[in-house]
């Protein structure tokens, strides 16, 4: 209980105003991003998030942490080098105005996978996903939480098990998602990361 509290109030916390970029100047930069997260943002393999309709803070966010070297990730290393914040910016506001791309779900993982997103594990203190990335899995964007939805769930479930080693730490202060990914298993992080990939 006492996990669940804190993370409600880091929530809270979080929430700060945001200036965003200019998603038509964005599109003209993106094009160094076609190759692995497609024209809009929708990736055609499963090792390359879904960025489309992601919000805008987060994906800056992520792409500022990504060209410092905060956030380590080969598959992006010296591509984002010469551009300014003002270009980050722009690139995520583009792909923030894309439409995301849903799948389904498998249906032997609906009933776990809902009920860990909605209402969490409560014998391991774990929150519902939904208290930072809303019912519907879009996120909250003036926090800078990122949206779910649609995501592919290999991806989804590396990133669980990346904040679980601690080789991915980039969730705030309040370690959020170490502390949630800290006790889950494979079986309930393959399960949730299906239910994300269909939830509409």
């Amino acid at each position: 209980m006492k996990k669940i509290l804190t993370l409600v109030v880091l929530v809270l916390m979080h929430s700060v105003s945001y200036a965003g970029g200019d998603a038509q100047a964005g599109e003209k930069l993106a094009t160094t991003c076609l190759a692995c997260h497609g024209e809009t943002g929708n990736s055609l393999v499963s090792v390359f998030p879904n960025i489309a309709a992601q919000n805008e803070k987060y994906l800056l966010k992520q792409l500022i942490e990504m060209q410092s070297g905060e956030r380590a990730v080969p598959t992006m290393a010296g591509l984002l080098d010469d551009m300014s914040k003002s270009d980050l910016s722009d690139i995520a506001a583009y792909y923030a105005a894309q439409t995301r791309n849903i799948g389904a779900a498998k249906e032997d993982l609906v009933e776990l996978g809902e009920g860990i997103y909605r209402a969490g594990i409560a014998r391991k203190s774990i929150a519902a996903c939904t208290a930072c990335h809303s019912p519907t899995g879009n996120g909250n964007g003036p926090a800078g939480f990122p949206a779910l939805a649609g995501q592919w769930p290999d991806y989804t479930i590396a990133q669980l098990k990346a904040f679980q080693s601690g080789e991915r730490h980039n969730d705030g202060d309040g370690q959020m998602m170490q502390t949630t990914a800290q006790d889950m298993n494979e079986k309930e992080m393959i399960a949730v990361a299906s239910y994300l990939y269909g939830l509409r």
